[in-house]
């Protein structure tokens, strides 16, 4: 691969995950007045909760594995915030902090220093779903085609 299309396609992976952060703050506007304080059940976290706690793992895996790319860290998980333009500006915050340090851990060709193989992958932190529990109503509607090829 060259290194004008492996930039390329950084480019086009980064633009996935500034895209994906804006879907979430557009989910996260969405939510009806009330919302954010709903729970699936009694004992878990809010929705609102939910949306913070993203926002704080994000932050602590760019602290525990690209700390030179790293901003103070909440000192709480499950934070209760109400305030949606505040969450989303955090979200925001997150998402480029941590565009900043795969940016950053790519170009000084360093390995990160905890998690992970390669500094893309903490695009794609997170805790997966078995594909056949969770396919037919995620990844199946996006891979869907609607019209003949």
């Amino acid at each position: 691969m060259s290194d004008e299309s492996g930039r390329r396609l950084l480019d086009d992976v980064l633009d996935s995950w500034a895209r994906n952060n804006t879907i979430l703050v557009n989910l996260l506007r969405a939510i009806p007045e009330g919302g954010l304080d709903i729970r699936a059940t009694g004992s878990s976290p809010s929705i609102g909760q939910m949306f913070m706690h993203m926002h704080y793992v994000r932050l602590v895996f760019v602290h525990e594995d690209a700390p030179e790319f790293s901003v103070e860290v909440p000192r709480r998980e499950w934070i209760a915030e109400r305030d949606r333009d505040r969450m989303a500006h955090m979200l925001d915050e997150s998402a480029s902090v941590v565009r900043a340090a795969v940016e950053g851990k790519l170009a000084s060709g360093l390995a990160m220093d905890r998690h992970y193989d390669h500094p893309l992958l903490l695009l794609l932190a997170g805790h997966p779903f078995d594909d056949e529990e969770i396919g037919a109503i995620t990844w199946d509607v996006w891979l869907r085609k609607t019209r003949p090829a």
